[in-house]
């Protein structure tokens, strides 16, 4: 059966109409997949994607971000499934109004989550991570840090200024940013990428770094595997999963979901 849907829910009704245990072939982008994650796990789905997004970082962590569209539905209409890994956010608004958001790729709080907003912002035709550089350098004419208490499982890590904290699914975001390379979505961990307050020659000299996944260890730059993480903000941070801006929050609890999404992974996808 083929169903086209021009809103998000519309496709969502047409999930949840689906027999328990359809396979689900979604043919969009993170945005996408990210909107209809409840539905497919509230009816026991398993998930394919054909890559037509503008970032595909969650095609990328599947291994089919490069397949031509009839060989990644041919793929997803004949591969076995495999679970994969969901990060799971529930972030509490300045007015004290708390959501929860399932993630397969990323979650941004900080510099980051406020590029994907001024990328929402750049015209359709620029797609992948010429997109999120364009909003990055863009966002860097107004530098900001934000003010966080992090902790890690249990255990403070952090507490003053930060550029930027991301938990990590997958080893990119922002169409392809090697922001956490060794991460992968069937470890049982989410990856957490902090970068401390730094300047503007800093973060610019950092750039091409994280672009290709060589900024590990560099100063400033904290990388942790961890189950669950809490931040608290001094003030209201923006926060972003998959590449969807989800506004500012003064408090943000990540946890891993292990195994809990079954998809159609190309035999390449990266570990």
């Amino acid at each position: 059966m083929l169903f086209v849907s021009r809103e998000a829910t519309t496709a969502i009704r047409l999930v949840e109409a689906l027999p328990t245990g359809s396979r689900v072939i979604v043919l969009g982008g993170d945005g996408s997949v990210n909107q209809l994650l409840p539905s497919l796990l509230a009816g026991g789905h398993t998930l394919g994607l054909v890559a037509v997004g503008s970032g595909n970082d969650t095609a990328r962590a599947l291994g089919v971000d490069r397949m031509k569209w009839h060989l990644a539905l041919e793929h997803a209409l004949q591969a076995a499934p495999q679970k994969i890994d969901l990060g799971e956010v529930s972030y509490t608004n300045a007015r004290g109004f708390t959501q929860t958001k399932l993630f397969i790729s990323s979650f941004c709080a900080g510099f980051d989550a406020a590029t994907v907003q001024q990328a929402q912002s750049l015209p359709a035709w620029l797609g992948g991570m010429p997109r999120y550089t364009l909003a990055t350098l863009v966002m860097l004419a107004t530098l900001d840090s934000f003010d966080l208490r992090i902790s890690v499982d249990g255990q403070a890590i952090h507490a003053g200024p930060v550029l930027l904290a991301s938990a990590l699914n997958s080893a990119t975001y922002g169409g392809g940013m090697q922001i956490a390379p060794s991460a992968a979505i069937d470890d049982g961990a989410l990856d957490l990428m902090m970068a401390e307050r730094m300047g503007l020659l800093r973060v610019l000299s950092l750039l091409p770094r994280m672009l290709v996944g060589r900024h590990l260890g560099e100063p400033g730059v904290i990388h942790q595997c961890f189950g669950d993480l809490l931040i608290k903000a001094q003030q209201p941070v923006p926060m972003a999963v998959d590449g969807e801006y989800l506004g500012e929050a003064i408090e943000a609890k990540v946890s891993i979901k292990p195994a809990l999404l079954p998809v159609l992974r190309a035999q390449s996808s990266p570990h």
